[in-house]
């Protein structure tokens, strides 16, 4: 690893341990809700491609982190892996997204057993697309609760990493019944 590539990385292990422990407003230029994100698309950890308008007709969270194997970005990955059976069985998709490439997600989906799919986003689409703000060059971390119609239904932009996706199935939860 040269030099450069090593500072680089460095330099994003800080800037996501920080952006993990900050607690924001939300930023200008999320959607907020009731906007309708582009139809994104996007390969996963797996190799396999996921468009955003398959999970139509479901609710879909959509949840942006820093970096792959970072302790925030971890601590909140186990945390949606160890409800993933609650969001199975109620229907809701779910994808992690940022801007990690391919065989750094792998890596970071096996290392912790994470069943679901995370979105390779080096081109930053998807962050454009919500309009999540970039921090030295990774994604903050916000969440975004889609509506079956599509539309965004709820904005997490100050996510505890333990606790938020056990409070986003009960969002899920009250709006269901």
């Amino acid at each position: 690893m040269s030099v450069e590539s090593s500072s680089y990385r460095i330099a994003t292990l800080v800037a996501a341990a920080l952006l993990g422990c900050q607690a924001h407003s939300q930023p200008a230029g999320l959607l907020s809700p009731g906007a309708k994100p582009p139809d994104l698309s996007g390969v996963d950890q797996s190799g396999q491609m996921h468009h955003l308008s398959e999970s139509n007709g479901h609710f879909t969270v959509v949840y942006f982190y820093p970096k792959d194997d970072t302790p925030g970005c971890t601590k909140e990955a186990c945390a949606f892996r160890d409800v993933w059976n609650k969001y199975r069985d109620a229907h809701i998709q779910l994808y992690g997204v940022s801007v990690d490439d391919q065989g750094s997600h792998a890596s970071f989906a096996q290392k912790y057993s994470l069943p679901f799919p995370i979105i390779v986003d080096k081109d930053t689409q998807w962050v454009k697309g919500f309009g999540v703000p970039l921090k030295m060059g990774v994604a903050t971390r916000v969440s975004f609760l889609l509506s079956p119609d599509g539309r965004v239904n709820k904005v997490y932009p100050n996510v505890d990493p333990g606790t938020h996706a056990s409070l986003v199935l009960q969002d899920v939860s009250s709006q269901s019944r």
